[in-house]
């Protein structure tokens, strides 16, 4: 049913945006940089990306 699928959507989104989630990711970019695995450039590039998701992820909890 549509209730279901949107619990759903909210259930995954809640994660998504998780800010713990999110600093565990960075963390993880950091480490992968460190270890060689990432260049500087795409450790960038990622770190951006889970900026944007923390920033929207707030932005979505001041609206509720």
């Amino acid at each position: 049913t549509v209730a279901v699928a949107e619990q759903v959507l909210k259930q995954a989104e809640e994660a998504y945006y998780d800010p713990a989630a999110i600093r565990a990711e960075l963390e993880e970019v950091d480490r992968l940089r460190q270890a060689g695995e990432l260049t500087d450039e795409e450790a960038t590039a990622r770190e951006d990306e889970l900026v944007d998701r923390l920033m929207e992820g707030r932005r979505r909890l001041r609206e509720e």
